[in-house]
């Protein structure tokens, strides 16, 4: 049955995808549109106070990094067209536009239903989508059932083939089109199906080295909900093509499930409410199930999962998003199907309907809360997968920060030095600075709270190459080693930190919060003495505690 619902392979002989509509610089859409999108215009003055856009990165050996914007985006977004949400492409994109969104990608579930009929129809909407939202940067997607694990987004430019990749890829290694779902340790297939999770993102790669699509990226999507995706796994998708699997979601959607009184009171920020189940590995811990400040542990423990395959001294970033299926305290209903129609034979389910009566729900509008922002040279689709693959990516919660500028620089040097996912070559010994240049709230978040960044934490880690144990999930060497405390500080201002090299490479990687709500980290208080920490269930507002992350700067000592 499998084989038979498998597309025809394309021809390896066909020419690369057309170019990227808008890959111009931001002086050439001036020219074309007249003017930015207001959410990209007030996006990259209030995320980037750099002067304007130059050219790519410089071989200098202490890093020379291009000015950048930033641009806010969210990679997880579902419609009509899966099985489980409810709104419109109109809807979601307008949602988008008001909350300041720059870009965003529409991820289906994949099923039968969507790749039978579903993911064509949806294509005609993102085209439309895209011509009534100029300003904003509409991608087209799939939350992927990986074999033997969870989900993925994976996304692709726009281009001729866009879609059929898409389709091509969901028939041919989907786990649940394929039944390929099983990754227990018990499990006979385990190994089967993990293979076919990593043939799946090279056969991505080769799509984007043949040219048959410009450029296509993976995510690993809410990691810890389910503790299925092992850390061997997650190694295993990153290795099988760097350039694809970029990394996962530091943060998952449904950030709204644990507002007090609303959805229940076993309700966990992140819809993080599971146990332990024969699919998961087993050497998890029971509190690795839980998010921390609204973060997945995996990123949250300093020294925990994501410390440990940065330790190892490759770029694996971490983002935020929506996931947006309900909206809590909207109103809408799904409509009602017509006599013999299902989403199986049809691959979208039917217009909502507003009830004018708040609905269950656990998601927050794309942009309302969560907000990836990823720094470009040049304005366009091409451009924001660039940014993202380079690791240049900061994320917040709450509309915690307009903007948040790093640059880790040699003291004798005068250049810009190198920033969010960049390497920086040292001696050992020399003296660096790293400069945070932190641009606080100016205006109140959508909740109306007017947020108050309250510290600033440099957690560095030492750098000490491939772990024997691909299951290795502990970094004991990173900790945080400063804090700076900025309450009150507004307006933007510069941290100037001072490092220095040792005999070892390291990385360094920032985090901060409102200060609400924060206690010993996982991993204890000698490695992180006032990290997020899990709410009570049931208890969870999510704007009443909010934290940023950024991706980490990489400094490779000459001889280590």
């Amino acid at each position: 049955m499998t084989e038979q619902r498998l597309p025809a392979w394309a021809d390896p002989s066909v020419s690369p995808a057309a170019l990227d509509p808008q890959g111009v610089s931001r002086r050439g859409l001036l020219r074309r549109a007249g003017l930015f999108g207001a959410a990209f215009a007030l996006g990259s003055a209030a995320t980037s106070r750099t002067p304007a856009l130059a050219a790519g990165d410089s071989a200098r050996p202490g890093g020379e990094d291009p000015h950048l914007a930033y641009v806010v985006g969210d990679h997880h977004i579902h419609s009509v067209y899966s099985h489980d949400a409810k709104y419109t492409f109109s809807q979601l994109a307008a949602k988008g536009a008001e909350y300041g969104l720059d870009w965003m990608v529409f991820t289906e579930h994949s099923n039968f239903g969507h790749a039978d009929f579903g993911a064509a129809m949806e294509h005609g909407e993102i085209l439309k989508a895209r011509a009534q939202n100029p300003r904003q940067l509409i991608f087209q997607g799939l939350e992927w059932y990986i074999p033997a694990a969870e989900h993925c987004t994976v996304f692709t430019a726009p281009g001729p083939h866009e879609v059929d990749v898409l389709t091509r890829f969901e028939s041919a290694y989907d786990g649940k089109l394929l039944a390929y779902d099983k990754g227990g340790p018990a499990d006979a297939d385990t190994a089967r199906n993990e293979a076919h999770a990593v043939e799946a993102i090279k056969w991505l790669a080769r799509q984007r080295r043949s040219g048959y699509v410009d450029d296509v990226l993976v995510l690993a999507n809410h990691p810890m909900r389910l503790g299925i995706d092992s850390p061997h796994e997650m190694r295993a998708w990153r290795d099988a093509a760097p350039e694809i699997m970029i990394g996962m979601e530091g943060a998952p959607g449904a950030q709204g499930a644990a507002i007090p009184g609303w959805r229940g009171a076993t309700s966990v920020r992140g819809e993080y409410e599971n146990k332990p189940s024969a699919q998961s590995w087993p050497g998890y811990p029971a509190d690795a199930y839980l998010t921390y400040g609204g973060f997945d542990w995996a990123t949250a423990t300093v020294g925990g999962l994501w410390d440990s395959m940065l330790a190892e001294g490759r770029l694996f970033s971490v983002t935020t998003n929506s996931d947006a299926h309900r909206i809590v305290f909207d109103t809408w209903r799904n409509g009602d199907w017509q006599p013999g129609q299902t989403f199986d034979n049809t691959g979208k389910l039917p217009d909502p309907v507003n009830t004018g009566t708040p609905q269950p729900g656990s998601d927050f509008w794309p942009g309302q809360f969560s907000r990836t922002h990823v720094g470009v040279t040049r304005y366009g689709y091409r451009a924001v997968m660039a940014g993202m693959r380079a690791g240049r990516v900061w994320l917040d919660h709450g509309h915690l920060l307009d903007g948040l500028d790093v640059r880790l620089t040699r003291d004798h040097d005068r250049g810009r030095g190198v920033t969010l996912g960049g390497r920086l070559r040292v001696r050992k010994g020399e003296r660096l600075t790293l400069n945070v240049t932190v641009t606080t709230a100016s205006r109140p978040n959508p909740q109306g709270i007017l947020p108050g960044l309250a510290h600033v934490d440099v957690i560095r880690g030492a750098v000490r190459g491939p772990v024997a144990d691909r299951d290795a999930w502990q970094a004991p060497d990173t900790r945080v080693v400063r804090t700076e405390d900025v309450s009150g500080r507004k307006g933007t201002y510069t941290l100037r930190v001072p490092l220095t090299a040792g005999a070892e490479s390291f990385y360094v990687r920032l985090r901060g919060s409102d200060g609400n709500r924060n206690g010993a980290g996982y991993l204890g208080a000698s490695a992180d003495p006032h990290g997020p920490v899990p709410h009570a269930p049931g208890d969870g507002d999510p704007w009443a505690d909010t934290w940023f992350y950024s991706n980490p700067v990489f400094v490779d000592v000459e001889g280590s």
